[in-house]
């Protein structure tokens, strides 16, 4: 559609006859008939006050397209962008119990590699710290790309009785570390206690994460 077809278009639209269109424009109704007709185009001047009477943009009257509108909505955007608090607790328990298997698999293969099959303490250690290093850095960057979401009065509780849970099972641990190690004197592995500690923590936190979600589909 060229100009004068569209210019057309859009006064019968609104119901305007060419005198009125050129008063409005300050023009004669000659000029607005040799536009229509494609003989002349506006002056420069005279393109803003168009868009402005129709009530369009200068590039749809210019070309005759009308604007793509975008694909989606800036609400639908902004849902892409923040999750849901269920799929930010879905995504956090697959995170946590992926990296308590790990955990756990760890420490199995510290203790048969040093215990039974009798291999070097120390590179032992270093895979072993090195896989706990590893998966520990990958539940704090998951935990720190969260965006923050206000916690409900039932979140803050399970905060609150999983931060007592795990005081006490640092103290214990923290107990049971010294007490094993004065009495073996084995101080190059009673240090996996910490990491059973730390072990011990995250499953509490996946179990409370998994109570929610079973309370959510109910």
């Amino acid at each position: 559609m060229d100009f004068g077809e569209k210019l057309f278009e859009l006064r019968k639209e609104k119901n305007l006859s060419q005198e009125e269109v050129a008063d409005r424009l300050n023009v004669s109704r000659q000029s607005v008939s040799k536009w229509e007709t494609n003989q002349s185009v506006p002056d420069f001047d005279k393109i803003m006050p168009l868009c402005e009477l129709f009530g369009i943009g200068a590039e749809e009257l210019l070309t005759g397209k009308k604007p793509e509108e975008p694909e989606s909505s800036e609400k639908e955007e902004e849902t892409k962008k923040f999750p849901t608090r269920e799929e930010i607790r879905r995504k956090s328990a697959e995170v946590v119990s992926s990296s308590v298997l790990i955990y756990i698999v760890a420490v199995a293969v510290f203790i048969v590699g040093v215990a039974v099959l009798c291999l070097d303490p120390v590179i032992m250690t270093a895979i072993f710290l090195g896989v706990v290093g590893i998966t520990t850095a990958r539940i704090i960057r998951h935990y720190m790309s969260i965006p923050k979401l206000e916690k409900t009065s039932e979140e803050v509780k399970e905060a609150e009785i999983i931060k007592q849970i795990n005081g006490i099972v640092g103290a214990a641990c923290a107990v049971l570390y010294f007490l094993i190690s004065f009495t073996t004197m084995a101080w190059h592995i009673t240090w996996i206690i910490f990491v059973i500690d730390g072990l011990i923590c995250q499953v509490v936190r996946l179990l409370f994460m998994l109570k929610e979600d079973k309370r959510n589909e109910q």
